[in-house]
């Protein structure tokens, strides 16, 4: 049945989502051995690191820039682990549509819209914090890449909501039959 189909297929997109999103923000918690992993990677002074040197300079003052700020002010270090929650708890609303799409199709909506935000957002911090753009572009990915599975779960919950609609239209007009036939035979005495 198409309906059926659909579902398993939003529920296949949306499951992805969440995992992802969950993911994403579990990994800001270890940023401090992520980011060393990187550094001793990518950095300066390392192989790769002299092949693209803008990327090493890069990790390198971020390197520099964590293990301070952690050192000397944990409580920035803090805010990072609420972005963790945060996305955690955003994956957590899209159980809405998991279990009922259509009821929740806003919930996909309001992800698409922070999708779209990402971008501008981005840019506009990431210039007045000294961001590099290519690292800016990077962040941007992170909406145009998340809008895309959205907008598939929405079109299929659009196509779900008119194929129930069309369910409902054919059981009401087979139980309307069913009545006139009914009613329409004569009584038998």
């Amino acid at each position: 049945m198409e309906t059926e189909r659909l579902r398993r297929r939003i529920r296949f997109i949306l499951a992805l989502f969440i995992v992802a999103l969950a993911a994403s923000g579990l990994t800001a918690i270890p940023l401090q051995w992520e980011i060393s992993v990187l550094h001793d990677l990518f950095g300066d002074g390392t192989a790769l690191g002299t092949q693209l040197p803008t990327l090493a300079a890069w990790l390198s003052f971020v390197y520099q820039g964590i293990i301070s700020v952690s050192r000397e002010y944990p409580f920035i270090i803090y805010g990072i682990d609420w972005l963790a929650f945060a996305h955690i708890v955003i994956a957590i609303a899209f159980l809405g549509p998991l279990r009922d799409p259509v009821r929740n199709i806003w919930v996909v909506e309001f992800g698409m819209i922070a999708c779209v935000l990402i971008v501008p957002t981005a840019l506009i911090f990431g210039s007045l914090r000294g961001i590099p753009f290519f690292w800016q572009i990077i962040d941007c990915s992170f909406g145009v890449f998340g809008i895309v599975p959205l907008y598939i779960v929405r079109s299929d919950i659009c196509h779900l909501m008119v194929a129930e609609q069309t369910n409902i239209i054919s059981a009401g007009r087979a139980a309307e039959t069913t009545a006139k036939l009914f009613i329409a035979r004569p009584v038998e005495k």
